[in-house]
């Protein structure tokens, strides 16, 4: 096996192998209802599905890095949102929901102690979350328009990709629940290998349905009752070979069939019940592309 990259940090796209990721430890201390409109989360299963969650990361051959809990923050456990990892560093972002605004410059801290690059940093007026991103390619980055990721957001990050010819595609996010409510980019697409993905269709934007469609990507449909248990929010550690929250056994069963390896974690608490999937849980660092 010959590798097409060799780099310390960074990911081309979000299906290649999954080297090194960062995740952080839950904290129990905070207002889940009140503030992070959670419901109602066993707080010692919080602590024992994380570690599972890492331990099945470590048996997949991932290196995992664990942050320390940040009392207060109780979103903060979902490492995906408030960084963009690029192929050229971090992009720290600048968060819409008010609770959560305090985590970027927590994961600088984190960023400075590993020695992960950053690129730039998101600035008033622009706000987005790393949910509402999805790297199809190292020269192709799309994202979500909605609650969570403003147009000054979109921009900024385009202004610090584009010198680095990456394209950056823009899809609008339809209202659903209101701006309380969590949907990302990543709610309804994950991509699963270079040319498979996971939908949910109802609430995916044509626009994005028609842009996969001319990449030749084709999907598996999610119902209502699985997008909502995190069934459309997958981790893929390689193509082909994915982490899926257990009870979702629908689109479970459509990947096996299809030759989709599926791992499962227990994350009724730490994911379900916080609205984010094994992605939301995780921060990319390194993704390695290799040819055999």
């Amino acid at each position: 096996m010959t590798t097409s990259q060799n780099p310390q940090w960074g990911t081309p796209d979000m299906v290649s192998q999954l080297e090194r990721v960062l995740v952080r430890t839950p904290t129990t201390v905070g207002k889940f209802v009140e503030e992070g409109f959670w419901r109602q989360p066993d707080t010692s299963a919080l602590l024992t599905e994380h570690k599972s969650f890492t331990e099945l990361l470590e048996s997949l051959g991932c290196t995992v890095d664990v942050a320390p809990p940040v009392d207060g923050l109780v979103d903060a456990v979902y490492m995906h949102d408030p960084m963009i990892m690029t192929p050229h560093g971090a992009i720290l972002l600048r968060m819409a929901k008010p609770v959560r605004s305090p985590e970027p410059a927590e994961f600088r801290k984190d960023l400075e102690r590993l020695g992960v690059p950053i690129l730039g940093q998101l600035t008033d007026p622009a706000f987005a979350d790393g949910g509402d991103k999805v790297w199809l390619d190292a020269k192709t980055l799309l994202i979500g328009h909605g609650y969570r990721t403003n147009q000054a957001g979109i921009d900024q990050v385009r202004a610090l990709l584009t010198p680095h010819g990456v394209d950056v595609f823009s899809f609008d996010l339809p209202h659903y629940e209101g701006p309380s409510a969590v949907l990302h980019l990543m709610s309804v697409l994950s991509p699963i290998a270079h040319d498979k993905a996971v939908v949910y269709e109802p609430l995916a934007p044509v626009r994005l349905l028609q842009f996969l469609e001319s990449r030749n990507i084709s999907w598996f449909s999610v119902s209502e009752k699985e997008m909502l248990t995190q069934g459309s929010n997958i981790l893929t550690i390689r193509p082909n070979v994915v982490v899926l929250a257990a009870g979702n056994p629908v689109i479970e069963a459509q990947l096996r069939a299809a030759g989709v390896e599926v791992h499962l974690f227990n994350g009724d608490n730490v994911a379900v019940k916080g609205d984010g999937g094994p992605t939301c849980l995780t921060a990319p660092l390194l993704r390695v592309t290799s040819n055999v």
